[in-house]
């Protein structure tokens, strides 16, 4: 097909190879498609790609670390340089605000994922050594010596982008080549990123096959890539069922899968909280839920409330505010229908509408934002759990709980989150039932927050955004945060009597990185004497 942009592929910018179809983006306040065409990859250009990554595999792995923490600032630094360009492309293709959504808050977390990473791979961090003396073993993490594909999500452009995103930056952190596939939502602003970090790595020279990149794929030819035997892990930021279908895929290879795939991040609003703030409760409920068009995975999806006069009172000022809410874009056709399917599911399972005008008969992917409640004992006995549903969009549904049994009994049945928030007073009232409920809700979040709403993910080395299922296919495991989070795209490599110089630089007896060593039966860290 002619006229289609090239992707890079076998360390280079080339026309695809016998392509199965093309696409465009859309404009979603307007669904007009913008921009040109982009190929859809079929099974040889995967083939191809696929042998490309795992032939540069060996080299980045022996790369020095110095070499690839200059590769992840030289990016950051030319994602920088065009910003402005960056941010009308991102805007273009997902209509969310150039700014400050974009410009002056995604694309400085993003070259800020980056610089963290850069960090990690210069100090090595992530590797973790730790010396036994009187065993004579050493070990240490270390690349998995075999390319991570990661599939970007459509709600963040920069921020998880496959080729930019902390999936991203953390597999290069450690040494791993990324066979990205961008989410086709946004295909310009990921080859612009992808531009850029292609010279960014042959200026550093990295092997020129250390990034790879298709724009789309048939979904069965998806299920092959990350079913390849050569392949070292996955990492997934999308839906349940993408997610689950291809984590078969790759459980059945032996591929390990990380993947962040639902959640609706569960916020108890005790008494005492009610009773003292009720009002800007709703104000930050109704602001957290509808901020980005609701399209966060930590999108507050479901709050629990106790009936009583503080409790009406919420639910009267969140329904007051969710009738006056504007219509929203959404990203896609498909994710407006995602959105109606699943409010649909929670009407059907018991909840009832209590604010949220219709869509608005115009072009684009315009939805209403929805506010929906449901009895506690209603929700109790849904077996299917079917009002657990994630609703990815301006919609929110209030749990009314009778009192503080049931508010416990339905935080024993929740489902597993990214998140789950508590809110109480400020006088120490609302202090035992939070203590009940974090015991409750502690092994089935990643992320505990008191007062504050969920939506924000801090980069930080403290920062769990993952959780048990099905908010992530691994507790264990972070997508933000370095040094955690690279540790998905690293193997632990164990050393037994290696003489010093055969042994990794974290390994070795002069490196002045903090260790640990078993001594005598004890363990301790501290700097080893160069």
């Amino acid at each position: 097909m002619s006229g289609l942009r090239q992707v890079l592929v076998a360390g280079g910018w080339r026309d695809a190879a016998e392509p199965v179809g093309s696409f465009r983006a859309r404009n979603p306040a307007t669904g007009e498609e913008i921009g040109p065409a982009f190929p859809v990859s079929g099974r040889d250009e995967i083939a191809i790609a696929a042998e490309a990554a795992e032939a540069a595999a060996p080299e980045l792995a022996a790369a020095a670390p110095a070499r690839v923490a200059a590769f992840l600032e030289a990016y950051a630094a030319g994602i920088e340089a065009d910003a402005e360009r960056l941010a009308a492309l991102a805007h273009a293709e997902t209509a969310l605000p150039a700014v400050p959504r974009l410009r002056e808050i995604e694309l400085p977390r993003t070259t800020g994922q980056l610089r963290q990473a850069a960090r990690a791979a210069r100090e090595a961090s992530w590797s973790h050594p730790v010396i036994d003396t009187a065993a004579g073993l050493r070990a240490a993490y270390g690349p998995l010596g075999r390319p991570v594909v990661v599939f970007g999500p459509n709600n963040f452009p920069f921020a998880f982008n496959a080729v930019a995103g902390s999936d991203f930056a953390s597999a290069i952190a450690a040494r791993n080549p990324v066979l990205a596939k961008v989410h086709p939502l946004h295909p310009a602003t990921s080859e612009a990123l992808a531009r850029i970090a292609h010279d960014a790595l042959l200026e550093a020279g990295l092997p020129a096959a250390t990034l790879q990149v298709l724009y789309h794929v048939e979904p069965d030819a998806g299920l092959e890539l990350v079913g390849r035997r050569g392949i070292g892990a996955v990492a997934f930021t999308g839906s349940r069922a993408g997610g689950l279908h291809l984590k078969a895929a790759a459980d059945a290879a032996g591929v390990p899968f990380y993947a962040e795939m639902s959640s609706i991040n569960p916020v108890f609003l005790l008494e005492g909280a009610l009773a003292e703030r009720g009002g800007a409760l709703a104000e930050a409920y109704f602001a957290s839920c509808t901020m980005g068009s609701g399209q966060f995975c930590t999108n507050p999806g479901l709050v629990v409330v106790p009936r009583g006069a503080a409790g009406d009172a919420f639910v009267a000022a969140a329904t007051e505010r969710f009738d006056a809410a504007p219509a929203q874009a959404l990203f896609s056709g498909q994710g407006r229908d995602g959105l109606h399917a699943a409010v649909g599911a929670l009407l059907e399972a018991g909840a009832e509408l209590l604010a949220g005008a219709a869509d608005p008969e115009r072009a684009g992917f315009w939805v209403g934002p929805k506010l929906l409640s449901v009895d506690g004992g209603t929700f109790l006995a849904d077996a299917a759990r079917r009002l657990q549903g994630e609703a990815f969009g301006p919609a929110g549904l209030l749990v009314r709980s009778d009192d503080a049994a049931q508010a416990r009994a339905i935080a024993r049945a929740l489902e597993g989150s990214l998140t789950a928030t508590l809110y109480r007073a400020g006088d120490g009232r609302d202090d035992a039932e939070a203590a009940a409920l974090v015991a409750l809700l502690r092994p089935r979040v990643g992320r505990l927050i008191v007062d504050r709403m969920p939506t924000g993910v801090a980069v930080s080395p403290a920062m769990n955004h993952g959780g048990p299922f099905p908010a992530a296919s691994h507790a264990g495991f972070t997508a933000v945060g370095m040094p955690g989070a690279i540790r998905r795209f690293a193997a632990l490599h164990s050393y037994d009597h290696v003489p010093d110089a055969l042994l990794p630089d974290p390994l070795r007896d002069g490196n002045p990185l903090r260790l640990w060593r078993l001594v005598d039966g004890t363990w301790t860290q501290a700097a080893i004497a160069c």
